[in-house]
C-alpha cells in the first residue's frame, strides 16, 4: 500500500490525536500534557525515544532496516507542538478547556501528522535507506523552542548531522484546502522587536510650551518610521515596520514624562536587517533631539529569516505531485511576512518548510479567519495527507541520498 492509503487507514487514530491535544493546549517550552500523550502515541514503534531537560521535547529516532557500509544518512522531521495565549470563540465538540489558551495555529494538526508519519515509516522501516529523527518541539510561538533543541542535540541524534530537514505548517485560510505551497529562498521574514522610550518632561495640559512634550515627538516618530521604510529599502528586498503598541500619559490634561513604543520590523536579508535596526535608531533620536528630547532604543532580536534550500524545496514539491498527483502542490510566488523558527534548524541544515491548506471545505479561504485568531478552524481531513508527504519526504530522501553515495537505493 501507499503512504497515503496507509495514511487514511489510520485516518481515524491521528484525529483523535489532534483533537485531545486541541482540548489541552499548552503554552511555551513546557508542555507535560502534550508531552504526555505524544510518548503514548509513539509507544510500541521502533523508536529511540529522548526527551528535553530544559523543555517538553520529544525526539524520537527511527532506524532504518537497509544494510550498508559506516555511517547511515539522517533526515530530520520537525513538528511543533505549543498553543497560543487566545481564547477560543468556536463551537466545537473538543473546543479548548483552558480558558486563554488555544491551538489558533494549528499545531495540534502538526503534531498528530508528525506522529502518523513515525507510524507510517515505522512500518516500513525496512525500506528506509537511513535514519528518520521527528522533533517533537514546545516553544515555537515566541520561546526559540528549536534553538533549544539544537541546543539540547537534536540535529545529531541520529549520529549525523541530517542530510535534509522538513517542516511543515497548516494554514486556515489563503490556500485552497488540501494545496501544498513553497518556493525555494527566502520564504517568511526575520522578526525582530523595536522599543522606544521618549524622555521629555511633564506639565500641564494647558501650558505645553513649559514642559517638553514626548507624546507629540512619539507620535512623529511612528509616522517618520514609515516614511523611512518606504525611502530607505528597495520594494524588492521588503521591509515591514509596524507599531503595535503605543502607551503615554494618565489624564487629559497632563502632559507625561514619557511615552513609549514598540514595533515588530520585518526583513529578508541580513544585510536590511542591519540595516534596519541602524535607521530606526537614527530617525528615533534624531527626532527627539530635534524637540529637546532624549530617546532609550533597544532591539529583541527575533526568530531569523527561513531560506529554503532551492534543490530541498524542488525536491518537496516533486515529492508532492508523486505522490498525489498534479495540482496539489504550488510555488508560493512570495514570500510572506510572518516568521517562525524552523529558520534555526535551516541554518544548519539543507530542507525546506512547507505550507497546508487546512481551511474547512465550507468556508471561502479568502475570508475564513486566518492562524491566530480565536475564531480558527481547521480541517481534520488535511492529517492523513500531511502524513503521507512527511513519510513520503523522508523515504524519498533517504533514497536519493544512497544513491548519491553508491549505496544500494
Amino acid at each position: 500500500m501507499s503512504f497515503t492509503e496507509t495514511a487514511q487507514d489510520m485516518r481515524d487514530e491521528i484525529v483523535q490525536l489532534r483533537r485531545s491535544l486541541h482540548t489541552t493546549p499548552e503554552i511555551g517550552l513546557h508542555l507535560p500534557r502534550t508531552q504526555e500523550k505524544v510518548l503514548a502515541a509513539l509507544e510500541g514503534l521502533p523508536l529511540e525515544i529522548t526527551t528535553g531537560s530544559a523543555l517538553s521535547s520529544v525526539t524520537a529516532v527511527l532506524r532504518g532496516g537497509r544494510p550498508g557500509g559506516g555511517q547511515a544518512p539522517a533526515v530530520l522531521l520537525r513538528g511543533d507542538m505549543d498553543a497560543l495565549p487566545v481564547t477560543e470563540k468556536n463551537d466545537l465538540p473538543f473546543i479548548s478547556q483552558e480558558p486563554g489558551r488555544m491551538h489558533a495555529c494549528g499545531h495540534d494538526l502538526h503534531t498528530a501528522m508528525l506522529v502518523g508519519a513515525a507510524r507510517l515509516l515505522s512500518a516500513r522501516r525496512d525500506e528506509l535507506a537511513g535514519d528518520v529523527i521527528f522533533m517533537f518541539q514546545p516553544g515555537e510561538e515566541g520561546h526559540d523552542g528549536a534553538r533549544h533543541m539544537i541546543e539540547e542535540g537534536v540535529l545529531d541524534a541520529a549520529g549525523s548531522r541530517p542530510v535534509a530537514a522538513y517542516g511543515m505548517h497548516v494554514v486556515s485560510s489563503v490556500l485552497p484546502p488540501k494545496v501544498f505551497a513553497s518556493r525555494p529562498g527566502p520564504l517568511m521574514a526575520a522578526a525582530d522587536t523595536f522599543l522606544v522610550t521618549v524622555k521629555g518632561r511633564g506639565g500641564h495640559g494647558s501650558t505645553p510650551h513649559l514642559s517638553l512634550d514626548p507624546i507629540q515627538a512619539a507620535c512623529e516618530m511612528v509616522t517618520s518610521i514609515q516614511a523611512m521604510v518606504t525611502r530607505t529599502f528597495n520594494v524588492f528586498d521588503p521591509v515591514v515596520v509596524t507599531v503595535g503598541k503605543f502607551q503615554a500619559g494618565s489624564a487629559d490634561n497632563i502632559i507625561p514624562d514619557e511615552a513609549h513604543f514598540e514595533a515588530t520590523v520585518r526583513t529578508f536579508s541580513k544585510e536590511n536587517r542591519a540595516l534596519a535596526k541602524r535607521r530606526l535608531v537614527e530617525v528615533v533620536e534624531g527626532i527627539a533631539a530635534a524637540y529637546g528630547m532624549t530617546a532609550e532604543t533597544s532591539f529583541g532580536m527575533g526568530y531569523p529569516v527561513t531560506v529554503n534550500d532551492p534543490t530541498e524545496a524542488e525536491f518537496a514539491g516533486t515529492t508532492a505531485d508523486e505522490l498525489f498527483g498534479p495540482g496539489r502542490y504550488a510555488v508560493a510566488p512570495n514570500p510572506i511576512m510572518g516568521s517562525e523558527d524552523f529558520s534555526y534548524v535551516l541554518e544548519n541544515v539543507p530542507g525546506a518548510f512547507i505550507f497546508l491548506g487546512a481551511c474547512p471545505p465550507d468556508r471561502d479561504p479568502a475570508t475564513a479567519p486566518y492562524n491566530h485568531s480565536p475564531d480558527a478552524v481547521f480541517d481534520d481531513s488535511v492529517l492523513p495527507d500531511g502524513a503521507a508527504l512527511y513519510a513520503a519526504l523522508a523515504h524519498a530522501r533517504l533514497a536519493r541520498a544512497a544513491a548519491t553515495s553508491g549505496e544500494p537505493a
